[in-house]
């Protein structure tokens, strides 16, 4: 090891919180190791390919790459029996959390911008990045997603963006309640809705980030975010807090007289002190009209308007965000993160906005949120599915280690069909493939939705492939 230069080992340095995180790290001059459990399963070769082109060293998940000059970064979902744990714990290497080595990066920047929320937080951040690269501001950005502006041949998994020290830009995450390490100088919330925690707990977290900042942006559409901003202060204090909404001119920022469009979305963007003007998105959406509500707020006291409003018109998004993978026989093959049942809300609508069936395969991110959330992911599906959409689910993702498995697919499925919607829980993801092939016809639309397992962009991928194959019928 170089004397002078610190060295990281990432613990599941794959992730998509992690790899971003390790690259940041590294362009300040530390030396990055790691190792991951998919690496040592085989899965997403290309990834780790990549890390190890620039500079990264991999071992195996089994302790032996861990040494003692080492800074041991864990992710959450790590847990002590994991071997690179007790290699640490045995020859003394200091064990820090993810969020923890990510906070102290933030909160050293004189400025700061945290983008917060049950959804939104990676949208959000990538306009935020784009609108400040675009006005030469030179960001450092932590997302947990790729960001398509960002990504070329050399730089695919784009999740972080590489900027000066001055201005750091992080997605924040409340699902652990690392959100409470963070002293943002701009808090920004975009929605609060029951996720991985209580709702109680929830509002004590997004109460003390927002009162932790200079500058706090909310929307008055989600009736927590808009509780916490009228709780300010006893009132809106305008100095502190921005709000944005869709078509409610109380706020700050609103939108008005939103047409969707296929590619995209356009509206009237109104601000007490500035002339309404129309703004065009390359993302659909009207969740998407509201994130860029949020950042044109977040920015506004370090981008002139027009800049941002600018930069918005040509965001083309974030990977696996309702991104189109291909079409195939006259069938859409579309793949999308949406995992709550917030997000899910949000896809659905966004594509019911436009003739033909939907094909849904939802591929829960875990045990625990399933058995959390199961009414919760029933409601949205009975209330959005029309009688023709057809939802299929494999089990839960699932990769060991201690938990509740009491609540499974079929729950979810059974609980669909009772409301006389079409639901399958299948064996696995590959039965559920075979389904879809079988089924599609053209017109419909199959959407890949999902997190945590990076190999459904590959699964939505090989539907193309299956679906282009495919004899008419």
């Amino acid at each position: 090891m170089t004397p002078d230069k610190p060295s990281y080992f990432f613990c599941g340095i794959g992730g998509s919180g992690m790899l971003p995180l390790a690259m940041i790290v590294q362009s300040r001059g530390a030396l990055i190791e790691g190792s991951d459990r998919s690496l040592d399963q085989g899965r997403t070769p290309e990834k780790f390919d990549w890390l190890r082109a620039h500079g990264v060293a991999l071992h195996p998940q089994d302790g032996s790459g861990v040494r003692a000059e080492h800074t041991v970064v864990a992710t959450g979902a790590v847990e002590d029996t994991v071997p690179d744990i007790g290699a640490a714990r045995r020859v003394g290497a200091p064990i820090v959390t993810r969020p923890e080595l990510l906070s102290r990066i933030f909160n050293a920047a004189p400025t700061s911008i945290g983008v917060a929320g049950t959804s939104g937080k990676s949208t959000i951040t990538g306009m935020i990045a784009w609108i400040l690269h675009q006005a030469g501001r030179a960001p450092t950005v932590m997302n947990g997603a790729v960001m398509r502006n960002f990504a070329d041949a050399d730089h695919p998994f784009a999740s972080a963006l590489i900027g000066g020290p001055d201005l750091f830009v992080a997605e924040v995450d409340e699902s652990d309640g690392s959100i409470a390490r963070y002293d943002p100088t701009v808090a920004v919330v975009s929605n609060i809705s029951l996720d991985h925690k209580s709702m109680e707990e929830l509002r004590h977290l997004f109460d003390g980030f927002i009162h932790r900042s200079s500058l706090a942006v909310m929307n008055l559409d989600n009736p927590e975010t808009a509780a916490l901003a009228m709780a300010l202060n006893g009132g809106l204090d305008p100095s502190w807090a921005h709000t944005f909404s869709v078509g409610n001119r109380d706020a700050d920022y609103s939108a008005h007289n939103i047409q969707p469009l296929p590619w995209g979305a356009a509206f009237d963007l109104s601000i007490p002190w500035h002339l309404g003007q129309r703004v065009s998105l390359r993302v659909p959406g009207v969740h998407n009209v509201s994130n860029a509500l949020a950042a044109l707020a977040a920015v506004s006291a370090y981008v002139p308007l027009e800049t941002a409003v600018a930069a918005l018109e040509t965001f083309a998004g974030i990977r696996r965000r309702m991104e189109v993978v291909g079409t195939a026989n006259g069938v859409t093959v579309i793949d999308d993160f949406a995992h709550n049942p917030d997000k899910i809300s949000a896809t659905l609508k966004t594509l019911h906005a436009f003739e033909g069936r939907l094909l849904i395969l939802f591929q829960p991110h875990g045990f625990g949120p399933l058995k959390l959330m199961k009414t919760e992911f029933i409601d949205t599906f009975v209330g959005l599915m029309q009688p023709d959409d057809v939802l299929l689910m494999p089990q839960p993702v699932y990769y060991g280690g201690t938990t509740d498995r009491s609540v499974g697919s079929e729950d979810i499925a059974a609980g669909v069909r009772a409301a006389r919607r079409q639901a399958e829980a299948l064996a696995d993801r590959a039965t559920c493939g075979d389904r879809i092939v079988e089924m599609a016809r053209p017109g419909d639309r199959v959407i890949v939705m999902g997190a945590r397992d990076d190999t459904l962009s590959q699964f939505a991928q090989e539907l193309v492939a299956r679906l282009g194959a495919k004899a008419p019928a």
